[in-house]
């Protein structure tokens, strides 16, 4: 059954973006509660520091190697079957995890959960750009990346509740129930659709992908732990180089590559796919050290530094959801180029920030950046999806996502740099006297300082802990221009050259796409 053919199910498209939907949720909502988790993993299973890495970073680094991959799949031999597989080997790989009896266990199973995520991912955003026609996509796509941001900012908040409860295993568990009523609906509500000219399997491109993709990950994963000067990760940017060109030679020479490097031709998919990277690289660059200035700096809880994190979730949600209309009223030039001019500016406001800044002020810049992404996201997604054919939409969701994954990797890694070389350079002066480990410590992270603050005698640690909320929000100030260089750079770029209007796809991909007039095909 395909949409072209069963007109009662694709009339029925809201239903199925609702199912499209929850799948979405089962996976962002698992990474985050995972982040409130580990702790009492460690403490349980007896991980070691390197083992809580990997339970993060093996699902990372499967989730963006094999998004090429998957989605040239689910175009191949269906999405709706590559997102009930997907979901499939998502939930028991969950349901397994919960029980994981050691660390290695439970790396393993993360890794397991990447590859069912990468089907979902990209068979959710495909499947919606296949049932919603031109005038509603932009709409639905909206919709789409609010419910992800949902996820995202509910996770550290149910993460808490459920350790209070029940055992570590709990927040793996919990998406069971989630994979199971999307399977259940999803038999009803979800056409298939896959991309008619059965293209051959590129096995070759599927291996250098593949090779790229991860080999990049783990070297941006390492850099800011081992050092950029390491050998290991200096190899790794070195194989990642080389396996590129030779992935990029082999899909210039085949008829059927995994990737059309033509696509790149068409502004609207280059810039709109730009745009989602810079974005990302801009935001998840200082995203990380919001808990810990949560936590660490103004000394919430973890519960309710989660709670504390839900602006982020509501601004994603609003900015993603009124970016259509905003799009439609203005152009997607201006809205995505005003977004990433916003974020600039937004992320330079926390040079003006302190220890004890209100958290009036923080909540309402976070659901500010969070809407400022939102209508970065949508809209550039909607244009990267709208400039290729519709049989191709898998892989386009895919380029579209590694882009996302990889930008926003190398912004942790840069900009945590910069923080974390910022904070040891300022917080030294107050380790002095200190034993030569705890001196390391305190200079290697805040979240140390702390713990050595706590062991010294009052005010020592007073002082300590002081020096060292100053020195971290100093250095997050300091290390957020580089994203807001980033972002503000973006916002000029597709103000120059972003089309503001959708495009008629043309056979082939060389050539530019004509521009389409009247109020339905505008993006503004």
């Amino acid at each position: 059954m395909t949409v072209e053919s069963c007109a009662g199910t694709y009339q029925r498209r809201w239903w199925t973006l609702g199912v499209l939907s929850l799948a979405l949720i089962a996976v962002s909502l698992d990474n985050m509660v995972l982040n409130v988790a580990l702790p009492t993993i460690q403490a349980e299973l007896g991980a070691s520091a390197s083992e809580l890495i990997w339970m993060v970073d093996a699902y990372i680094v499967v989730f963006a190697s094999l998004l090429l991959v998957m989605g040239f799949l689910g175009d191949r031999f269906g999405r709706a079957l590559a997102m009930r597989v997907g979901l499939v080997i998502f939930g028991g790989a969950s349901l397994a995890a919960a029980y994981a009896g050691t660390a290695t266990e439970l790396i393993a199973w993360r890794a397991l959960m990447g590859v069912g995520s990468a089907l979902i991912a990209t068979a959710s955003l495909s499947m919606v750009t296949a049932i919603f026609p031109r005038e509603e996509r932009g709409r639905a796509i909206g919709i789409w990346a609010g419910v992800n941001a949902l996820g995202i900012g509910a996770g550290p908040v149910i993460g808490g509740v459920m350790l209070e409860h029940f055992w570590w295993g709990s927040v793996f568990l919990l998406n069971v129930p989630v994979v199971l009523v999307a399977l259940a609906v999803g038999i009803l509500l979800l056409p298939e659709s896959r991309d008619p000219e059965r293209r051959p399997l590129d096995l070759p491109g599927f291996v250098l992908s593949t090779a790229v993709v991860s080999t990049l990950v783990y070297a941006l994963i390492e850099a800011p732990n081992r050092g950029w000067g390491n050998p290991l990760v200096l190899g790794a940017f070195a194989a990642a180089l080389v396996l590129g060109g030779g992935f990029a030679w082999w899909e210039r020479r085949i008829p059927h590559p995994l990737v059309e490097f033509g696509f790149f031709r068409r502004r609207r998919f280059s810039i709109g796919v730009t745009a989602v990277g810079l974005a990302s690289f801009a935001l998840f660059g200082t995203l990380f050290a919001f808990t810990q200035f949560l936590q660490f700096v103004q000394g919430y809880g973890p519960l309710e530094a989660g709670v504390r994190l839900i602006p982020i979730s509501l601004g994603v949600m609003v900015g993603a959801g009124g970016a259509d209309r905003l799009a439609r009223r203005y152009g997607t030039q201006r809205v995505v180029a005003a977004g990433l001019a916003l974020l600039g500016v937004l992320l330079a406001s926390f040079l003006a920030w302190g220890p004890s800044t209100d958290y009036w002020v923080v909540g309402a810049t976070f659901f500010a950046m969070a809407y400022a992404m939102g209508c970065v996201m949508a809209p550039a997604t909607d244009a990267v999806m709208g400039a290729v054919p519709q049989e191709r939409a898998g892989v386009a969701t895919a380029m579209n996502t590694v882009s996302r994954m990889v930008a926003g990797a190398l912004g942790a890694a840069v900009t945590g740099s910069v923080l974390f070389t910022i904070y040891g350079s300022r917080v030294a002066a107050a380790t002095v006297g200190l034993p030569a480990d705890l001196a390391a410590a305190a200079r290697d992270s805040v979240g140390a300082a702390m713990q050595v603050a706590a062991a010294l005698p009052p005010e020592a640690g007073r002082v300590l802990g002081i020096a060292a909320g100053e020195a971290f929000v100093d250095a997050v100030g300091l290390a957020s221009l580089v994203g807001s260089a980033i972002a503000l750079l973006g916002s000029a770029l597709v103000g120059r050259l972003m089309p503001a209007r959708h495009q008629v796809l043309e056979e082939g991909t060389g050539s530019e796409p004509a521009v389409l007039g009247g109020g339905a095909a505008r993006d503004g």
